[in-house]
């Protein structure tokens, strides 16, 4: 894949948006106004628009490795805050995936010095997971993080102040099959 591909995609997409609405990029530079705030992985396999299958403008999203709320983050405070207090999204949702490659890392201790103080937050998600079952798999993980985001999205800061008590939800997208499943903090 190169530029190339991408310049020939690009126009691929623009013809098809223009049949469809001619109007649709006109639309896009008037504003957004976002039901979704979405916090997902930044892994290249899991885009939030495309696997919803939601169009352009009804997502703002936060991507990080293994879709973390972290409080110190700034980038997801400032996010987060102008999603709710300036766009007045309806409903906040992470997105974790199979096969993620951050939780792999935080739970196998992996260290690579540029990213070991964020795989620390990510350690910290999975180690709040009952590991006393033998059998655990990365799956199960990978879905014990979304609960543990739902949580502490719930607590953090922000969305204390300006959450209005809208609705946090969590899915796992499965990259082996394409489905989600929706994940609650129970």
């Amino acid at each position: 894949m190169d530029i190339q591909h991408i310049e020939a995609s690009h126009q691929q997409f623009m013809t098809k948006m223009k049949q469809e609405d001619p109007d649709f990029f006109k639309k896009l530079g008037e504003g957004q106004e976002p039901s979704f705030f979405v916090l997902s992985c930044c892994d290249s396999r899991t885009c939030p628009s495309t696997i919803t299958g939601m169009p352009l403008g009804t997502m703002f999203t936060h991507r990080n490795i293994a879709n973390q709320v972290v409080e110190e983050d700034d980038s997801l405070r400032a996010s987060l805050h102008f999603s709710l207090d300036v766009l007045k999204v309806d409903y906040l949702l992470i997105i974790g995936h199979t096969n993620c490659g951050g939780i792999l890392a935080a739970s196998t201790g992996v260290h690579h010095e540029a990213m070991n103080n964020w795989l620390d937050h990510v350690k910290k998600s999975i180690d709040t997971f009952d590991k006393t079952n033998l059998s655990t798999t990365l799956e199960d993980l990978e879905r014990h993080n979304v609960k543990q985001q739902i949580i502490d999205l719930k607590n953090h800061p922000v969305y204390k102040k300006v959450g209005r008590g809208i609705p946090v939800v969590g899915m796992l997208f499965h990259l082996e099959s394409g489905e989600l499943e929706w994940i609650n903090d129970n």
